[in-house]
């Protein structure tokens, strides 16, 4: 059973910097692509960033390009998401993702919330 459990969000000041974690397991990690997806409050889901799974090539969407960093860990099962120069617009519940193959809605954990104060 595929599990995602995320951690690290909280309340920052605009400019701080958070280091998001989500640990998996329930499934081969080394051989998933992986994304970070959010949900500001009242909106729909959007795609953040994505790594593939020997974490080679990353991927960004444009409003956190320079300023996120999408990583994992291989050997621990882990992937990462530093984000520098936070924004108020960057709050949201940040969720870590794994696609289940077409037809199938993906996995994400439960999520952690980030809080940008201006």
């Amino acid at each position: 059973q595929v599990q995602l459990v995320e951690s690290g969000g909280g309340l920052v000041q605009s400019g701080s910097s958070l280091r998001l974690s989500c640990a998996a397991s329930g499934f081969t990690f080394r051989y998933s692509l992986m994304k970070w997806v959010r949900q500001p409050p009242g909106k729909g889901l959007e795609w953040v960033a994505t790594i593939s799974s020997d974490g080679q090539t990353t991927l960004y969407t444009d409003s956190v390009q320079g300023r996120f960093t999408i990583s994992r860990d291989n050997a621990k099962n882990l992937v990462f998401l530093q984000m520098n120069s936070l924004i108020p617009n960057d709050t949201a519940t940040y969720y870590c993702e794994k696609n289940e193959g077409a037809g199938n809605p993906p996995s994400r954990g439960q999520g952690t919330q980030v809080t940008v104060s201006a």
